[in-house]
């Protein structure tokens, strides 16, 4: 994949996660998802196991497994189909995919330019700091490739 079409594809997912951004909106209740709803639609957990055909201590450990996060998603699917819901997975970057592959991108010019400015400090060709922004953003432009990004350092 070309980094343009790759900058394209990191712009549209930051776009379309752009409005599940605030995490308030999403943190579970303390009791779970499945409680919260069983309680406000006033549905005993004896009601919900007969409408998943369970036992109700069946309910009682699917609730306490979301809590915990340990609750399968094909579990959850299947509860949030019987109350009525839609049940939404997506991982929501902390920042933006594009800041996110820059930082990461800085980061490694950064270690880079450190190694090579210790190498040449040894040798007496320091280069000081001066100028260290143009110098990282030459090092990502000429030398950085996006694959990568991910190798660990």
């Amino acid at each position: 994949m070309k980094n343009s079409t790759r900058n394209r594809a990191r712009q549209r997912l930051d776009e379309r996660l752009l409005p599940l951004k605030l995490k308030d909106r999403f943190t579970p209740p303390p009791r779970g998802w499945i409680r919260a709803i069983r309680d406000a639609l006033g549905m005993s957990g004896v009601q919900l196991a007969s409408r998943l055909d369970v036992r109700p201590q069946t309910v009682d450990k699917l609730e306490k497994s979301e809590v915990t996060g340990s609750i399968q998603l094909k579990t959850l699917r299947r509860v949030a189909e019987v109350l009525d819901c839609t049940l939404v997975y997506a991982l929501v970057p902390n920042s933006s995919l594009e800041e996110f592959v820059a930082s990461r991108a800085r980061k490694i010019a950064r270690q880079e330019l450190r190694r090579i400015a210790h190498s040449m400090k040894l040798e007496n060709q320091d280069t000081g700091e001066t100028d260290m922004e143009a110098r990282i953003e030459e090092y990502i432009r000429d030398n950085i490739r996006y694959r990568d990004l991910w190798n660990e350092v």
